[in-house]
């Protein structure tokens, strides 16, 4: 059933978000390290999402971009962390073409494979965003914002859990994700209620836009295809995050 799909999703995508959060109060390394696995999590799953063929090579192209642009965001000097995320994300893309190249002419939905994958490289490839993020100064003493994001996330996550429809849960996941950021903000870090807010806000859109996708599809999916569904929108909440912040408190 789709429930069981959504329910699934949101599970992966709650375990994801809880596991970076933490990992941010141990060290960079540490979200790094979570966060490739996050990303090597979703690139498996991304081609069963999509139902195309030549899964394990567009699962590869996926994955080792994204880890190469986790790798160059960790490790590059400042300001500007996310650099290399542009030139990661073509490498993946160029990839993506590549394989289709090589399947030939005539092969089953290679339009669909060129689409849909092109798209995993750049939502996997956002989750550097949070390492990105996790480097900021704002974020280098208490990880303030990632905790605060990690709450709104995870209100939203609980608010699609719901079993209401789409056009009632939807507006709820953003309003109360918003509202969750600032009081988030309040109880447990110095983060201006603003910010929280416009942080939370983005994170609601993100998660309630990925319920959406699932509930509309017509049958359910595989456990691995439900676990990337979860993983991705976390993943590419990420960069966002990443360039709110330094929009907001930099």
């Amino acid at each position: 059933m789709k429930r069981t799909s959504v329910a699934a999703a949101a599970g992966a995508a709650a375990v994801a978000t809880g596991a970076i959060v933490a990992s941010s109060y141990i060290s960079l390394t540490a979200v790094a390290l979570i966060v490739g696995a996050a990303v090597v999590l979703a690139a498996v799953g991304w081609p069963y999402v999509l139902g195309v063929p030549a899964r394990k090579s567009q699962s590869a192209a996926i994955g080792l971009s994204a880890l190469l642009a986790v790798v160059l965001t960790a490790t590059i000097p400042g300001p500007s962390f996310l650099a290399w995320f542009p030139a990661s994300v073509a490498l993946g893309v160029g990839a993506v073409f590549m394989i289709q190249l090589i399947r030939g002419t005539g092969q089953s939905h290679r339009l669909e494979s060129t689409l849909g994958a092109s798209s995993g490289v750049v939502a996997v490839a956002m989750g550097s965003g949070w390492v990105a993020a996790e480097r900021l100064a704002v974020n280098a003493s208490d990880s303030g914002v990632m905790l605060v994001t990690g709450i709104s996330i995870l209100v939203a996550i609980a608010v699609c859990l719901l079993p209401f429809p789409d056009r009632l849960v939807a507006p709820a996941v953003v309003l109360l994700a918003a509202l969750a950021g600032p009081l988030g903000g309040l109880l447990f870090t110095d983060v201006p209620a603003l910010s929280a807010a416009v942080v939370g806000l983005a994170c609601g859109t993100v998660i309630a836009g990925t319920r959406r996708l699932l509930v509309a599809r017509e049958a359910s999916l595989p456990a691995i295809a439900a676990v990337a569904s979860g993983v991705t929108p976390v993943l590419a909440i990420g960069a966002v995050v990443y360039f709110l912040d330094k929009l907001f408190l930099s």
